[in-house]
């Protein structure tokens, strides 16, 4: 209990940077996009658990087109607020070879967990391969890869919400927040 004590604390000490229905609007744009690329191409839709769950299911019920979701579990933070060693806890069910995929995370921070998602898509035969992610933090990341959408961006702090946890927590708050930054 003194877990989801402490993270409610920083929830109610955070600094609000995106609203729902900020959240709303940037999905609704990103699902246009979406929509205008893929429409046609019978994708497949894999959500980036644990984080990506959310932005995923609040994607793919605005597109308007034919699609298989699946999802995959990769993650450096296993609960910890800096990345560590990529763990792969589950991989997609369906078959990737020939079908055209998109990634959909909650947040492209340095870059690492989608590069290697990504590469792993291209290595099972997907014949294309695109990224979408709720929100980029907006930090330099040399050569790894950007997201093909995007939907919101935020400065190079520790954020959580709509997906994004806290120590584990906090993922089911419906904006994003920013832990206050030291003075």
């Amino acid at each position: 209990m003194a877990e989801a004590d402490a993270a409610w604390s920083a929830y109610l000490q955070a600094d609000r940077l995106y609203s729902q229905d900020d959240i709303e609007r940037a999905l609704d744009r990103m699902a246009g996009e979406i929509d205008a690329r893929l429409s046609g191409r019978d994708p497949l839709v894999l959500a980036v658990l644990t984080g990506g769950m959310i932005p995923a299911a609040q994607l793919v019920l605005r597109l308007d087109f034919p699609l298989t979701l699946d999802y995959l579990h990769a993650t450096r933070y296993r609960g910890a607020t800096r990345g560590g060693e990529l763990h792969w806890l589950a991989r997609p069910r369906h078959e990737l070879a020939g079908r055209v995929v998109l990634v959909v995370d909650d947040i492209l921070d340095e870059g690492v967990t989608l590069a290697a998602i990504l590469d792993y898509c291209r290595q099972a035969g997907a014949e294309a391969v695109y990224s979408a992610v709720l929100v980029d933090k907006i930090r330099p990341r040399e050569a790894l890869p950007r997201a093909d959408f995007t939907g919101l961006t935020v400065p190079d702090r520790y954020v959580f919400g709509y997906g994004m946890d806290y120590h584990d927590y906090l993922r089911n708050l419906p904006g994003i927040y920013a832990l206050k930054e030291d003075d």
